[in-house]
């Protein structure tokens, strides 16, 4: 308390009790691909499709990333990084233009059955060194590593990459960042049975999606088949806007496509969903929809990629949220504002249904006490808090029992 000598009235400003702590962003995503043109080798920040255009140019035949980005956008996406990995040779877009202008003059020759045969699109055969990139220290990181330093990134995607070594990269760098999640493209064709699908390796921090879309390439003005990562990150935005991160980012409209590569039956979906692959589906009157909301974990508490995300999300918060907390004197009175300041904060998660129980007791606790907190531990320079949630798990099978009612039977 400061020391005054002359009488009077004294205002002073004091920090609040409540430090009040916020979800931060849980759709920002970070592609990684091959652009036509635009800066290489650095993350820029994209917030729509006319602003890609703009910076990386349009869709082409050399890689997914337009395509992905469009998608994005268009299943409600609304901010981006985008690394554009290489300069691509400069004479095969040309060549890419030159065959889509021949090919355009020919159109006029062909049958409408022609004009509608699928071009052959891809990406280059050497993403997997320049994805893993390199670490050289500040300014000097490439690939998956330029996306260590920003840290609203909490998708990362590489649309149509589906080699291991990329995919086991991608899975590494979103578990070594704790709050990023990798939604990652199983291959474009089968080349045996549907239950051949390769799969990635275990982890908790990713989702795998099958089969490929079907859209309009307004460039080439054909149909082509393009990965559904860029959609389904759009979608994992879409849904966190609308309904919050703890809603299954499934059972929803996969906008800006056309088909799919393949018709998935119920019976081919008993296959692909206990190994987590997610399937997208065209269900006759209700549209191409997102059908499977699991990450590919062997741990069943890990199941569920909306279960994965709301951790994230309050990991994130709780880290971000309490940094006022370091160098603080290790009292009973901090525990105790610390257990005020996340209960607050769980609160209102549980007000919002994404936490399960009837009461917040039900739904979640959190502990800072003696016991958490004992002399060595103080003396180490530990604050120690428990928190437990019971996060809301999707209605994955819905089962009605229906039996027949005896006539003049009470049940």
């Amino acid at each position: 308390m400061p020391f005054y000598q002359t009488p009077g009235v004294y205002v002073e400003e004091v920090d609040s009790v409540s430090k009040p702590i916020e979800a931060g962003a849980t759709n920002t995503v970070g592609f990684l691909g091959i652009a036509e043109k635009g800066p290489v080798d650095e993350p820029v920040l994209i917030t729509n499709w006319a602003h890609y255009n703009r910076v990386f140019g349009s869709m082409h035949s050399s890689g997914y990333l337009g395509h992905a980005v469009y998608l994005f956008f268009q299943n409600g996406g609304t901010k981006c990084y985008v690394y554009n990995l290489k300069k691509s040779d400069s004479s095969s877009f040309e060549h890419d233009s030159e065959q889509a202008a021949s090919e355009g003059k020919s159109e006029i020759t062909k049958s409408s059955k022609e004009k509608k045969e699928m071009k052959k699109f891809g990406n280059p055969d050497d993403l997997a060194k320049l994805i893993i990139g390199r670490d050289e220290g500040p300014g000097k990181r490439t690939g998956l590593f330029s996306f260590d330093e920003i840290t609203d990134i909490s998708i990362v995607a590489a649309p149509g990459v589906t080699d291991k070594a990329s995919q086991d990269a991608i899975l590494s760098h979103c578990e070594k960042n704790r709050f990023r999640i990798a939604i990652l493209d199983a291959p474009e064709n089968i080349d045996k049975n549907i239950d051949s699908i390769p799969m990635p390796r275990d982890s908790i921090m990713g989702a795998y999606y099958f089969p490929w879309v079907k859209m309009y390439d307004q460039v080439q003005s054909t149909d082509v088949y393009v990965p559904p990562s860029g959609g389904i990150a759009g979608i994992y935005g879409r849904v966190d806007k609308t309904r919050g991160v703890h809603k299954a980012p499934a059972n929803e409209i996969y906008r800006g496509v056309t088909g799919l590569k393949y018709n998935i039956t119920d019976g081919e979906q008993e296959l692909l969903n206990p190994k987590g692959i997610n399937c997208i589906r065209d269900f006759k009157g209700r549209g191409i929809r997102v059908w499977g909301a699991r990450t590919f974990s062997s741990k069943p508490e890990w199941r569920y990629i909306n279960v994965r995300r709301l951790f994230c999300m309050v990991e994130q918060a709780v880290q971000n949220g309490t940094n006022w907390v370091v160098f603080e004197p290790n009292t009973r009175d901090l525990w105790k504002k610390i257990v005020r300041n996340i209960t607050a904060f769980l609160l209102l998660l549980w007000k919002d249904k994404a936490l399960f129980g009837n009461t917040p007791e039900e739904a979640f606790f959190v502990r800072c006490d003696d016991e958490l907190n004992p002399p060595e531990s103080i003396d180490a320079g530990y604050v120690i808090c428990e928190v437990g949630l019971a996060p809301a798990k999707p209605a994955e099978f819905v089962v009605f029992r229906i039996a027949q009612k005896a006539l003049g039977r009470e049940e």
